[in-house]
């Protein structure tokens, strides 16, 4: 892949970043695709699920699922394409409020990989993902009392709040820069610099990412307790939690 003149961030008019000066190329690859919408179906029915006892064990499987998928994003972050890596789109906080100040006035810098504040967004995702993960396996456990339990629910909170300030976010960015970025992450594609090359689309990683996530979810069906086994061991928890206090 070339890494020529050509910077990941140029200037853009209120009319958006397209021009004779950017083309059509391939930015987001297959694994990170994979890992998002995989994290979107995840989070979503992990919320959906958090208060049924009946779906108690999807809810715990969901959960797994989103914390196996940040681990490798962690890990895509550093040995993944060009856009993919941390170090396109991780920039320090003076960054970060120059791009929101360019959003307020319409005279946003254009980014080809994430923007400083979207990069903002998604690292307090992955990091709220490992503490919803962490705590929720340790009220399974049964480990820290309450305590843990409340810290489940704070940080599921908190995660929401940032995903609804992230989808703003997104469709604040689609408009200001006359890109659709929804597309984009289903697609893959954007407009590019001239002399940037399109990055490889790493099919087999994505695939081996979404059939790992399916060999999770099959395992835990196989080791699914029968009807009713997981909800009752639940309640019999918190009974005990309860007496205990």
């Amino acid at each position: 892949m070339k890494t020529t003149s050509a910077s990941p961030v140029e200037e853009s008019s209120p009319k958006g970043a397209s021009g004779p000066e950017r083309h059509p190329g391939l930015v987001w690859d297959v694994p990170v695709r994979v890992f998002h919408w995989l994290m979107v179906i995840a989070f979503a029915g992990a919320w959906l699920t958090s208060d049924s006892e009946t779906w108690r064990l999807t809810h715990i499987t969901l959960g797994y699922t989103m914390a196996a998928l940040v681990v490798f994003r962690l890990a895509w972050g550093f040995a993944g394409t060009r856009w993919a890596r941390f170090s396109s789109f991780v920039r320090g906080p003076r960054a970060v409020v120059a791009y929101v100040k360019g959003m307020i006035r319409g005279t946003a810098q254009h980014h080809t990989g994430h923007n400083p504040a979207g990069a903002v967004a998604i690292l307090l995702l992955l990091a709220l993902t490992l503490v919803v993960a962490a705590s929720g396996w340790a009220v399974l456990n049964e480990i820290g009392g309450d305590s843990f339990e409340e810290l489940h629910e704070a940080a599921a909170i908190a995660m929401l709040v940032v995903v609804g300030v992230h989808v703003v976010g997104v469709a604040l960015g689609s408009w200001a820069h006359r890109e659709n970025l929804v597309k984009a992450m289903i697609t893959g594609r954007k407009d590019v610099p001239q002399g940037e090359d399109s990055v490889k689309p790493r099919a087999v990683i994505g695939a081996a990412v979404a059939a790992a996530v399916l060999a999770l979810w099959w395992f835990q069906w196989q080791a699914a307790p029968q009807s009713g086994t997981a909800a009752l061991t639940s309640t019999e928890g918190r009974e005990r939690r309860d007496a205990d206090d």
